[in-house]
C-alpha cells in the first residue's frame, strides 16, 4: 500500500489537501492555454501560402512589384504569428511540466 501511496503523490498532492484545487486550477488553465495556443498555431499554418511556385512556374506568368510586396507582407505576419504561438505553447509545456514537481507542492 505504501508503494501505490507514493506514486500517486509523485504527480500531484494528496486529494484531500487545499492545495489540490489550486493544482488542479493551475492544471486546468496551462492545459487550456496549451490548447488555445496550438488551435491557433494549427490555423496559421494552414492559412499560409505553400513556398513553391508550383504549377505557374511552367506558365511562365509573372507578378507585379505590388502583387510580390502585398504578398510578402502578409505572408511575413502570419509566419510571425505562426512563431510566436509555437514559442508561447513551448513555454506552457515547459512550465506546466515543471509544475509537476512534487516538491513545489509540498509545504
Amino acid at each position: 500500500m505504501n508503494l501505490i501511496s507514493f506514486v500517486s503523490n509523485l504527480l500531484a498532492p494528496m486529494k484531500g489537501d487545499s492545495l489540490y484545487t489550486v493544482y488542479q486550477t493551475i492544471n486546468i488553465i496551462f492545459i487550456s492555454l496549451m490548447g488555445i495556443a496550438a488551435l491557433a498555431a494549427i490555423v496559421l499554418i494552414m492559412i499560409q501560402p505553400g513556398n513553391s511556385r508550383g504549377i505557374d512556374a511552367l506558365g511562365g506568368s509573372s507578378e507585379t512589384f505590388y502583387g510580390k510586396n502585398k504578398g510578402k507582407s502578409l505572408e511575413s505576419k502570419l509566419k510571425l504569428w505562426t512563431a510566436i504561438c509555437l514559442i508561447v505553447l513551448g513555454v506552457l509545456a515547459v512550465l506546466f511540466f515543471i509544475l509537476q514537481i512534487t516538491a513545489i507542492w509540498e509545504g
